[in-house]
């Protein structure tokens, strides 16, 4: 598999590079940022290439000669609700949603393998119902969800062509007992499921590489996809 990691300098990504780095299945990582990508300490980076962006909505013709040939690709690209609170809401939008949509268009026009998987990192809380007002950061909610419906339109519109795609919805992410200690908090107080960065890198990974189980792909299934396929990837080693 030829897999395009997008964002790739990000806290997920960073970690979707490092198993696919070990990973016999993806012969090819192309690691699409804004600044180059370093690869994990002691990685085999043969199979890992960096291209530099000036920004994902601006995809001269030689990076989307790179994208060529590809099988899939995971795409991180987001300013998430915490930062949101800092930051223009137009600018917000155009991270999230326009430079995603951007991104499809560019993927599609690059001559891309058939099948081609495309899985949309996105959050628990977007709302895809536009009708309705979500309790928190309703104009954020929204805006991803609406996000998560042109990602799916563009494959429905593109599925004779086997372009497919599948939005990740995780709660918390965590990486360390500070963030463990945070989810086990707002659980309590909201209800917010968790998973691990290494739980939803390998269940993202086993989507693109084995097909799409479901869509979407919510919090419990991520953990379930997460922990089988780490367990089988320790029964290899």
């Amino acid at each position: 598999m030829k897999l395009i990691v997008t964002g790739a300098t990000g806290f997920v990504a960073q970690e979707v590079i490092r198993q696919s780095l070990r990973n016999p299945n993806i012969k090819s990582i192309v690691a699409l940022a804004r600044k180059p990508v370093v690869p994990p300490p002691g990685a085999d980076a043969s199979k890992l290439k960096s291209i530099v962006v000036k920004d994902y909505d601006e995809y001269t013709d030689e990076v989307k000669k790179e994208f060529s040939g590809a099988d899939a690709c995971i795409w991180t690209v987001a300013i998430t609700p915490t930062k949101s609170k800092e930051i223009p809401f137009d600018e917000v939008k155009r991270v999230c949603q326009t430079s995603t949509l951007v991104g499809l268009s560019a993927l599609h026009e690059a001559g891309l393998s058939r099948p081609f998987r495309f899985l949309y990192m996105s959050g628990i809380a977007a709302e895809r119902d536009q009708s309705k007002t979500p309790q928190m950061m309703p104009e954020y909610s929204l805006m991803r969800g609406e996000t998560e419906n042109r990602v799916l339109a563009f494959a429905a519109e593109h599925s004779a062509e086997k372009f497919e795609a599948c939005v990740a919805k995780p709660g918390l992410i965590t990486h360390d007992a500070a963030s463990v200690a945070r989810a086990e908090e707002l659980k309590l107080k909201m209800g917010l499921p968790s998973v691990t960065i290494e739980e939803v890198s390998a269940a993202m990974l086993h989507q693109v590489l084995h097909g799409f189980q479901k869509e979407p792909l919510l919090n419990g299934d991520l953990v379930e996809i997460g922990q089988q396929a780490l367990g089988a990837d320790d029964s290899k080693a």
